[in-house]
């Protein structure tokens, strides 16, 4: 066997061990990755479409919330305030009919997934109205599938990351959510669903970063049949 052949077999091997460890493991890494990578693009969306809301006392005091979010260590601060300025959580409640409560429950529910509260997590992001953004609208429906997978409620899983698949398609959020699709339905042992969501990211979305590695996935799902 050659050089480039010991590596990419090294490196296959890696990977389904990687993939094995994230099934297993009751927090998974990719999902809280996940909401990592969705909270910085909540901020940049926040930044760019909802600095025009009805209370404009929400927008200036939820700054300090967005500052805490991006330090894991000042999450609590984030979510319950410091004492001169609100959290998420206040501002959510306080605020209700406004954009600035809306992205706020999104922002509690991608923070209490990196916490572990997942039920919690489930009830911030039910309080999301959908806005018509193409890349918020999928990642708060594709954390609700986080939360609900780590509650062990698959069914709820699927639907949420079906959902965040079809929200508003396109070569980034799309792919990510049928891989944690595919992965979902492995750990039911639908291995033909499974098969069909990485399938979809091999043929639909070929330049994606989640196709670099769906033949592998793709392998081991044909394997199981």
């Amino acid at each position: 066997m050659t050089t480039n052949q010991n590596d990419t077999a090294s490196n296959t091997e890696k990977l389904m061990k990687t993939e094995s460890f994230l099934l297993e493991n009751k927090k998974s890494l990719a999902i809280i990755g996940g909401a990592i990578v969705a909270l910085i693009l909540l901020y940049f969306g926040y930044q760019n479409f909802y600095l025009a809301p009805r209370a404009e006392k929400a927008v200036n005091e939820m700054f300090r919330a967005e500052e805490y979010a991006a330090i894991d260590s000042l999450a609590d601060k984030a979510i319950k305030g410091d004492g001169s300025y609100p959290g998420f959580e206040k501002i959510a409640a306080e605020y209700s009919s406004t954009k600035s409560a809306n992205i706020a429950n999104a922002y509690l529910g991608g923070l209490y997934l990196q916490k572990g509260e997942f039920q919690k997590a489930v009830d911030a992001l039910g309080n999301y109205s959908s806005t018509g953004s193409p890349i918020i609208d999928p990642l708060v429906l594709g954390m609700l599938g986080d939360a609900y997978s780590e509650l062990k409620e698959y069914d709820q899983a699927v639907t949420y990351y079906k959902k965040a698949a079809e929200k508003a398609a396109n070569s980034f959020t799309t792919p990510l959510f049928l891989k944690k699709l595919g992965l979902v339905y492995e750990e039911q042992k639908e291995y033909d669903s499974a098969l069909e969501a990485y399938q979809r990211i091999k043929s639909e979305y070929p330049y994606s970063g989640e196709a670099s590695t769906v033949d592998t996935y793709i392998a081991r799902t044909e394997a199981r049949l």
